[in-house]
């Protein structure tokens, strides 16, 4: 899992990430979606950095009310074995009123705690999120799943959310990995750079 991430540019330099405002446009365009599951499934990515599939083996017993978080399975490599763990990553309480609404989380009817929250393949679930960014009018190479999940990553970096707290969030191993989103402070760069101009 954690070689996924090495930089932030393919070898034209062209950019892997969402920006802060592509960010805005993706989630605007998500929460317009009649497709309430793509709707859900888009904004879990958003709001959570997590691999696509982090978020499909999600089911309602991984969804933290008291905490307002959700709760990922990460398997990191360490050396040559493999190592389960378990990271939560706080949400928007309206995202988790969504989600009880929309996928019938509690009351009458309610999911089994066990059941998916979205009963897709990896391709179906990386085809809605493509979808909803041709609707946002996000193109290039960065307008990808990985594109969301690095732009939680630099839209962080920008907020200078403490770089233990993103390597939790993101659930990488090693700080160093983590420490990527930091080359990407387009704004912040151009106001320090503006210092000395």
């Amino acid at each position: 899992m954690e070689s996924e991430v090495f930089t932030l540019f393919d070898d034209r330099g062209q950019r892997l990430y969402l920006t802060p405002e592509e960010r805005q446009v993706f989630k605007a365009q998500a929460r317009a979606q009649d497709d309430r599951l793509a709707r859900t499934f888009c904004l879990c990515l958003t709001y959570t950095g997590c691999r696509i599939s982090e978020a499909l083996e999600l089911t309602p017993a991984r969804i933290d009310w008291q905490e307002q978080a959700i709760i990922f399975r990460t398997l990191k490599k360490r050396g040559r074995k493999k190592e389960t763990t378990y990271r939560t990553v706080p949400v928007p309480l309206e995202y988790i009123d969504e989600l009880n609404l929309i996928h019938h989380l509690t009351g009458k009817g309610h999911l089994s705690p066990t059941a998916l929250l979205w009963p897709w393949s990896r391709m179906t679930a990386w085809r809605r999120v493509k979808g909803v960014m041709e609707l946002a009018g996000i193109q290039g190479i960065q307008a990808t799943p990985k594109g969301l999940r690095h732009g939680f990553g630099v839209a962080h970096a920008l907020q200078k959310t403490p770089l233990p707290i993103l390597q939790r969030w993101m659930g990488h191993s090693t700080p160093t990995t983590t420490a990527i989103y930091m080359q990407a402070l387009g704004d912040e760069a151009r106001q320090l750079a503006k210092a000395v101009w």
